[in-house]
């Protein structure tokens, strides 16, 4: 039966929705990729804590990683019969006058680095026609590509995103992909196209795990919404991540048609057929198949007068409940899919406000890259903010955020959002404070022993789990210390401060048990003190060492807030004790260096905070820091600058710390280098080590000394952005950057420990850094740099901009609302403003 509507029907049955498609959407655009180096890039399409689908480079869909677990290169797959299986893909069917129909994929060419096996080329939807040109620009959550071909009277760009709004996580949470296609005519005349996405259904099989099964597609029409909806086969077990549906619709004005399978045919001929009917009016005619994994197609057909562009737009839902914890076994479920009943719900309810949420989004993206903060630092800050709506992270159906520490192809990788690794990323509490919030949470409600020694990874499910693990890391206790008061800080919220504040003090109180990190209550950790690099230090550290100085300041201003004025000095006697411990005994003239103090036996270190009993030899313990130069030794220093808590030792010996790390870690090429553990930069990039040996190297140091990894890169950055080092911290983003090119690797994906690495959102430190930005929701107030500019800022709840000029600000709120006090601009002084509340779409001009 052939099953279609006309463009009258299809008017009425359009909503106001549809209108905006007509339009063109304007979207912002930070940084454009030339051909040769598109072939890389996967951009994450989805929502946080949901999953995603990412677009390629050259304008395919990729990696489905939409059913609670990683993906990467999983492309479903409609099995047909035979050998040759069929990616989706999305089509234009091009009918000019006097000329037979074409159709070609909306897609590029096939990136180069595809290889052949068995049965030719590897590439999802070889052999099909494509455009001969694709370039790709984007400022996230925008995507772009841009297809060419003299040969074609249509010039087409294929843009997704999915609505990101700092401050509002609910409307930044949703499970879908927006699809825009830009189809505009170069020809003199008018021509037909028509538009056709196809999506077999994979219900049951996430690319790892699972299989094909008989599921059931369904065309359905409702509130001006036309598309194919996926559902599962009675086969599909209910209880399994691979459970659920997804859906795929359009909104749109033209001629629709559909399949809801396609015919069965050995070899090519299931394709071939299919593009036959495709290719002879642009119509499809609906097909019947007995197969698994059937194909679903959505097609619409319209025209384009001489010169006439149109916005046609698609959408992918989805709604998989199902996710397993950390260790596979119990279902902790997605609280996404508490909002819906399944993926036709999301897109009955969601579609109708992607225009006011894509405007929303755009204000967003707009205020940022058009803010005078440097554009490597805007790349490095908005690229690595993708990672947070991946699989790295995700909110389960009882509310609490959790997250890997990266992801691998098919899982993920560290699990229990590992606290020394989640303490790097500033992303999160200025843009999603309710989310930072959240995780602490998790951290001080669940993840403390009765002694007050936070297990470092955090088992599911919380209530049973929470405190399983039983070991503790020195830098990730400190690190969640500064953290709880930085999100009490952000939010002014004291309920919050109060609510776990017991927890907290007992979490510094644990420093100084018996055998412990601190047991003769010195400021100075000199026992065993696991942490990032996996391994214990023995001996006072710069790592551990400014993690412990900044925890000290942090809670003595939690404490003197709260009365506890006796606890309040205990902390300042031991940080100013500490802290000129550490000048005198650990800097070196250049740098600050490990003190190695070997435990004599394992009775001398408290339960818990020794991971491999093995490792420990009397007097000469294996995988030590030593005297080395560590690239990140300063980060409870950035971390103190980010929290307005000061310097934490000598300012002049923090500088030259930073010129040491430059001096000796910085290799420009490294083709020479020799790295025996892996390798995330070589040949002749340029990067700065983990840490190098100018003077003494233990025979065995830590593990990762000769790697490279961008989280810490990004540390060290931001830690000479906040020394004045300007020159230094840029170019040490930007040879990250350049790593991350879109031809050598996925500029969306800076990896560690797996994929999309959580560490890396250290990168929002640098937009912190250099535009001075601070403010108090506890005092209400807010500083910036005085250099003239206009700055983007966020607290987590609000954003906006600040126009600097000499000796004026004009302060904008652009979304949610602003308590303030007291506004500041460094040098020029400080200006005390009558208690106000500043409301979106406001602003104040201040002169001091």
């Amino acid at each position: 039966m052939i099953r279609r509507l006309t463009y009258a029907l299809a008017i009425l049955l359009c909503i106001a929705g549809s209108l905006f498609a007509q339009q063109t959407n304007d979207w912002p655009v930070l940084k454009a990729y030339d051909q040769e180096h598109t072939g890389r890039i996967a951009m994450p399409v989805g929502g946080i804590g949901t999953g995603t689908v990412s677009l390629s480079g050259y304008g395919a869909l990729v990696d489905w990683e939409i059913m609670s677990r990683p993906a990467k290169g999983f492309n479903p797959q409609y099995a047909g019969v035979g050998v040759i299986n069929r990616a989706p893909f999305f089509s234009i069917y091009i009918k000019e006058e006097n000329k037979e129909g074409q159709a070609v994929l909306m897609e590029g060419p096939v990136p180069d680095y595809y290889d052949e096996g068995f049965y030719g080329s590897k590439a999802p939807n070889h052999g099909l026609p494509r455009f001969d040109e694709a370039t790709f620009q984007t400022a996230y959550p925008f995507g772009q590509v841009l297809l060419r071909d003299k040969k074609l009277p249509v010039e087409v760009t294929v843009g997704a995103f999915n609505p990101l709004i700092p401050g509002n996580t609910d409307e930044s949470s949703l499970p879908l992909a927006v699809l825009s296609y830009k189809v505009k005519n170069t020809s003199s005349k008018t021509i037909t196209i028509s538009l056709a996405g196809n999506i077999p259904n994979f219900i049951g099989f996430d690319g790892k795990e699972g299989k094909a099964y008989p599921n059931v597609n369904t065309y359905k029409e409702e509130n001006g919404l036309m598309g194919i909806h996926y559902t599962a086969g009675t086969d599909v077990d209910t209880s399994t991540t691979q459970w659920g549906t997804f859906s795929l619709t359009t909104n749109c004005k033209g001629e629709v048609s559909y399949r809801t399978c396609w015919k069965p045919g050995e070899w090519g001929n299931s394709t071939l057929e299919f593009w036959d009917d495709y290719t002879d009016d642009g119509v499809l005619e609906e097909r019947t198949s007995e197969q698994k994994s059937n194909m679903g197609s959505l097609a619409l057909k319209t025209t384009l007068a001489a010169g006439e562009e149109k916005d046609i737009r698609f959408y992918v839902t989805w709604n998989f409940p199902n996710r397993n914890g950390f260790n596979n076994k119990e279902n902790v479920g997605n609280y996404y899919a508490t909002q819906y009943n399944d993926s036709w719900e999301v897109a009955q309810k969601v579609i109708p406000k992607i225009p006011e949420l894509e405007e929303k989004t755009k204000t967003f993206v707009n205020a940022f890259i058009n803010s005078d903060i440097p554009p490597i630092i805007k790349e490095a800050a908005l690229f690595n903010l993708a990672h947070f709506r991946t699989q790295l992270a995700f909110k389960t159906k009882f509310g609490y955020y959790h997250g890997w520490e990266g992801i691998k192809d098919n899982e993920g990788s560290g699990t229990g959002t590992c606290t020394h690794v989640w303490n790097y990323e500033q992303t999160i509490p200025f843009l999603f404070g309710d989310v930072a919030q959240n995780m602490r949470e998790v951290e001080f409600a669940y993840a403390m022993d009765d002694r007050g020694m936070m297990n470092y990874r955090i088992n599911l499910p919380l209530k049973t789990k929470g405190t399983s693990f039983s070991l503790g890391a020195a830098d990730g206790q400190m690190g969640c210390i500064m953290k709880y008061y930085r999100e009490w800080q952000l939010s002014g919220d004291d309920a919050f401060l109060k609510k776990n504040w017991s927890s907290v003090k007992k979490a510094m109180e644990f420093c100084w048990i018996p055998k412990g990190w601190d047991p003769d209550k010195d400021g100075v950790m000199e026992g065993s003190q696991h942490n990032t690099m996996d391994v214990e230090y023995y001996g006072p550290n710069p790592q551990m060492g400014f993690w412990y100085l900044g925890a000290l300041r942090a809670t003595e201003e939690m404490a003197n807030y709260l009365g506890e004025k006796d606890f309040a000095k205990t902390c300042r006697s031991l940080y100013e004790n500490g802290s000129a411990w550490m000048d005198k005994n650990l800097f070196n003239g250049e740098y600050y260096i490990q003190e190695i103090v070997p435990p004599m036996h394992l009775d001398s270190i408290a339960n818990g905070l020794i991971r491999v009993k093995r490792r420990l030899v009397a007097d000469d313990p294996q995988y030590q820091l030593g005297e080395g130069c560590l690239v990140d030794q300063l980060v409870g220093q950035v971390m103190a600058h980010i929290l307005d808590l000061g310097y934490l030792t000598d300012k002049d010996n923090i500088t030259k710390t930073n010129e040491s790390i430059l001096k000796y870690n910085y290799r420009d090429n490294l083709l020479k280098h020799p790295n025996f553990m892996r390798s995330y930069a070589y040949k002749n990039e340029s990067a700065l080590l983990m840490a190098d040996y100018p003077r003494v190297r233990p025979k065995q140091p830590f593990p990762y000394f000769t790697e490279v990894m961008t989280g810490f890169e990004h540390t060290a950055a931001v830690s000479m952005l906040y020394e004045g080092q300007t020159e230094e911290g840029l170019r040490t983003i930007q040879d990250i950057r350049n790593r991350y090119d879109g031809k050598k690797r996925n500029p969306f994906n800076e990896a560690e420990y797996g994929h999309h690495y959580a560490r890396s959102m250290m990168a929002w430190g640098g937009v912190i850094a250099t535009t001075g930005f601070q403010y108090s929701g506890v005092k209400k107030t807010m500083r910036f740099t005085s250099k003239p500019g206009t700055y983007f800022w966020s607290n987590g709840y609000s954003w906006g901009t600040c126009e600097v000029k000499d000796g004026e600000a004009i302060l904008k709120v652009l979304y949610g609302q602003l308590e303030l006090d007291s506004f500041s601009l460094e040098g020029r002084g400080t200006k005390k403003i009558k208690s106000k509340t500043i409301h979106s779409t406001e602003k104040i001009n201040i002169k001091l």
